[in-house]
């Protein structure tokens, strides 16, 4: 027999050089080619991304001399800012206050607990 064959009413197919290797992958085996590739993806990613942010590190404060004041009703940071700097700059301890006490904003309630830089 010939390496063509007679499909459906006059058609023909070469099957003879469709796979050199003649090796196909069944559907598993297609699946797991699929998942390894994927997973390799990934893995190449994740590495990528540990690269790019190697260089970023938190590094704490070091540590100095705080006061902790708590909040009275009605006070702000401004407030509590302009209690302690009597003559220098209070906005920039006020940025100090907040990014030493990690707070979001500049609002405090009355009974919390603030820790203010000293020079």
């Amino acid at each position: 027999m010939s390496a063509i064959t007679s499909v459906n009413q006059g058609f023909y197919a070469d099957f003879s050089n469709l796979r050199p290797s003649g090796v196909s992958l069944n559907r598993r085996g297609r699946l797991a080619r699929t998942l390894v590739v994927l997973s390799l993806a990934i893995v190449l990613a994740s590495l990528v991304s540990a690269k790019a942010g190697a260089g970023t590190e938190v590094v704490p404060a070091a540590a100095g001399s705080f006061i902790t004041l708590t909040v009275a009703p009605g006070e702000t940071l401004w407030s509590l800012a302009a209690r302690v700097e009597h003559d220098g700059d209070t906005r920039s301890l006020v940025s100090q206050i907040v990014s030493i006490n990690s707070l979001a904003s500049v609002d405090v309630s009355a009974g919390q607990k603030i820790r203010i830089p000293l020079k």
